[in-house]
């Protein structure tokens, strides 16, 4: 039996210029980092007695007798991809919930993909769990997806990562002082604005848009340079927070679909109370917002928004495991 453990992401600045529609033409940048919220993936070969080849739990248990007729796309086209003819059996669980905009389904991808590799006695690297997840999610798959999340969950940490038109990703850690990184984690909180959505759907209409959004794109990718020189100066902290601000009023011209008015009333909310900036996660419409606020606050703004549920976490660094 194999187990996996896959690290959510919070992307910070970049996010539009990961996907291929983008980088393929332009040089595509992204800030992120992994917190303690994972995907949870427990494997095996299923033996050969029960009436089924295969079973398959998730949201819903699934019983087959062909790889074929596996209805979860990417448990069918991993399968489909590492050649594994025998019986599965495989669980999956998680920290937080799925279409939240923390990255869920590329974690799944990539701790799926960690986990069939391990049944196979194959170990392979960080690169090759990320550049395979992308291959199933963008080429087997066809989703409407960026590349930053699959990188993200196979490498874990606080990166700058970088697409470019030969699709060759690179990640460079962004090595912070501690003192630093605490002042930062201390002025973030993340909501759940209990709102789900399929970003696949709202991440195609983003793409669609990218012709027309390109100075708007061209923005947002520099404000990853100015989001490492503020966390690498010596300058305020809150300059991280106006910046996030500044990049969530860019995000939200890239596609009319993007927020709702429930979440432009948990923003404003959480600005009358003291946040200095924010953003929603993911492809945008519903998951969790990333609030940026002088600790000293945080209590006033959870009071505020107590119909929505506030998640603590801490940053991560490992990417995907296998742990047992």
């Amino acid at each position: 039996m194999i187990v996996t453990k896959t690290p959510f992401r919070i992307s910070f600045f970049g996010g539009g210029s990961d996907y291929p529609a983008w980088y393929c033409k332009h040089r595509g940048t992204v800030l992120s980092t992994t917190i303690d919220k994972y995907c949870y993936i427990v494997c095996r070969y299923l033996p050969s007695f029960f009436d089924h080849k295969s079973r398959i739990v998730y949201s819903r248990v699934e019983l087959v007798n062909n790889h074929e007729e596996i209805q979860h796309p990417s448990i069918r086209a991993c399968l489909k991809f590492l050649d594994i003819e025998k019986g599965v059996e495989i669980h999956h669980n998680a920290d937080l919930p799925a279409r939240s905009g923390i990255g869920s389904s590329s974690a799944f991808t990539v701790g799926l993909l960690n986990a069939l590799y391990a049944l196979k006695q194959e170990k392979v690297s960080k690169e090759t769990l990320a550049s395979n997840a992308i291959h199933i999610e963008q080429e087997l798959i066809k989703e409407s997806v960026g590349s930053q999340d699959q990188i993200a969950a196979a490498y874990g940490g606080f990166n700058f990562i970088e697409f470019s038109e030969v699709k060759k990703n690179s990640v460079t850690p962004l090595i912070l002082e501690q003192a630093r990184l605490k002042e930062l984690h201390s002025h973030l909180m993340l909501i759940f604005t209990s709102l789900s959505r399929n970003a696949s759907d709202i991440a195609a209409d983003q793409i669609k848009n990218i012709p027309y959004r390109e100075a708007e794109l061209k923005l947002i990718q520099q404000m990853v340079d100015e989001g490492i020189d503020i966390l690498k100066g010596s300058g305020s902290i809150d300059d991280f927070g106006k910046l996030l601000h500044e990049a969530w009023i860019l995000k939200r011209t890239l596609s009319n679909r993007i927020t709702t008015p429930i979440i432009n009333e948990i923003y404003a909310v959480a600005r009358s109370e003291g946040a200095i900036g924010g953003k929603l996660l993911g492809a945008g419409a519903g998951g969790f917002f990333l609030l940026f606020a002088k600790p000293e606050y945080h209590l006033r703004i959870i009071e505020k928004l107590k119909t929505f549920l506030h998640v603590p976490f801490e940053f991560e660094s490992h990417g995907s495991l296998v742990i047992f």
